[in-house]
């Protein structure tokens, strides 16, 4: 069954030019103007994937976004017409897990897309066939269930977004190693985003913010200066 995509766009133009590239390539499209049908559209539907447009009158991409996330961790792409890094890193701190800059390529949306379904359905198929690596991963005050994708911190089950999951899951798989930031770019968004790190940056941060004791003093996802990150799992007893 075709994944369905849901595009939300004020612009009839780009929503039309989405809509004819993500078809072509055998998705079912489901398409909104604004960010009241929107809403009422993902209900409806249940997207695999939304392509969310930040600037719209009315109800914004971010309300629309934060709505969302409160409820369901669908991979979201957000687009904006603005290139300022205010802006991207709005998106991905409410919870988007890959954006694009107008004006762009309509087959870099699709390249996106591709990437962030491709990498869903890979887990998908690795839980259900049980074949996933180690069924969890345990250290003090943190575990991550790897087939089931919960994490509890400290005793209570914290709720991440699909990046959030998987950049959790390939640090902490690789405990004292150092990822650059480009490194980890390249393993969990599976796109080239060389230069650019600010997609890594917030989702680091907003790690830290969900399951670390005390996020300005980090226990598990340290940084290693000039460098990246690495993941320290020993108790620091």
């Amino acid at each position: 069954m075709s994944a369905v995509i849901m595009v939300v766009d004020d612009e009839a133009n780009m929503l039309d030019v989405c809509t004819r590239y993500l078809e072509r390539e055998g998705y079912r499209v489901v398409s909104a103007s604004n960010g009241v049908d929107a809403l009422r559209l993902w209900r409806q539907h249940t997207p695999d994937l939304i392509v969310l447009d930040l600037m719209m009158p009315g109800k914004n991409g971010w309300q629309v976004c934060e709505e969302i996330r409160n409820e369901q961790d669908v991979p979201i792409v957000m687009l904006t017409a603005r290139g300022e890094e205010t802006d991207r890193v709005m998106g991905l701190t409410m919870g988007a897990d890959d954006y694009l800059t107008k004006p762009f390529s309509p087959r870099e949306l699709v390249l996106r897309v591709k990437a962030i379904l491709r990498r869903q359905q890979r887990a998908v198929r690795l839980e259900e066939s049980g074949t996933g690596g180690a069924a969890g991963l345990a250290y003090p005050g943190l575990v991550i269930h790897v087939l089931r994708r919960t994490v509890e911190a400290q005793g209570r089950e914290v709720e991440l977004t699909v990046k959030e999951f998987e950049l959790l899951q390939l640090l902490a798989s690789h405990p004292e190693q150092v990822f650059s930031r480009n490194q980890l770019l390249n393993h969990v968004w599976d796109t080239d985003y060389y230069g650019d790190t600010t997609t890594v940056t917030v989702h680091i941060r907003r790690l830290r913010e969900k399951i670390e004791p005390n996020p300005s003093q980090p226990r598990y996802i340290k940084t290693v200066w000039g460098i990246g990150y690495k993941f320290e799992g020993r108790d620091p007893s």
